[in-house]
């Protein structure tokens, strides 16, 4: 199974902006934490097909050209939106059995990669396996097919791996920290 890590930010996608309200809370020291924003985030394209473990990413035409380079790459991050979870019931659970197993203790989804969570941004790192005019195919997508892509960032050994991370005992139990 590919490594996958699922990110917390607000955004929104074309058909949708999604109008973050002022609770006010306050922050550590007091002062109200301001949380009305609106953000808006333009998909760059969609997983187009899948086949086994490789998928392909069709990003739009006008811009392919931002494409160039990334074949000198081994591996890409693709961030994407979960367009199967998207719905008010399930934006709403804050805390799950990390891998739906009951014997992992309940969890805050911020904690997890859970694919329900307050907004539904997906990040996998993936292999490429070729970019071909406005197409990338990877290898080790956790995204379904049509699932809108947000942004591609390659992976940098220097600034992506963290041999020094930690994680907790259930992540562990399973034999391959994900």
């Amino acid at each position: 199974m590919a490594r996958m890590i699922w990110v917390a930010a607000a955004l929104s996608l074309v058909f949708a902006t999604w109008a973050l309200a002022n609770t006010g809370q306050k922050t550590q020291n007091g002062q109200a934490m301001n949380t009305s924003v609106d953000i808006k985030v333009n998909p760059i394209g969609k997983v187009s097909s899948r086949q086994d473990e490789k998928a392909k990413i069709e990003i739009r035409p006008e811009l392919a050209k931002a494409l160039m380079g990334l074949e000198g790459f081994s591996h890409v991050w693709v961030v994407f939106w979960l367009h199967e979870h998207d719905c008010a019931e399930q934006r709403a659970i804050l805390q799950v059995h990390p891998r739906r197993d009951p014997a992992n203790p309940l969890t805050g989804v911020f904690a997890t990669r859970a694919p329900v969570r307050p907004n539904l941004i997906g990040l996998t790192c993936c292999r490429v396996v070729s970019v071909r005019g406005n197409v990338l195919e990877v290898e080790g997508l956790d995204a379904r097919e049509g699932s809108p892509v947000l942004d591609l960032k390659p992976y940098i050994p220097s600034s992506d791996a963290l041999p020094e991370a930690k994680v907790p005992g259930w992540v562990k139990k399973r034999g391959k920290e994900e």
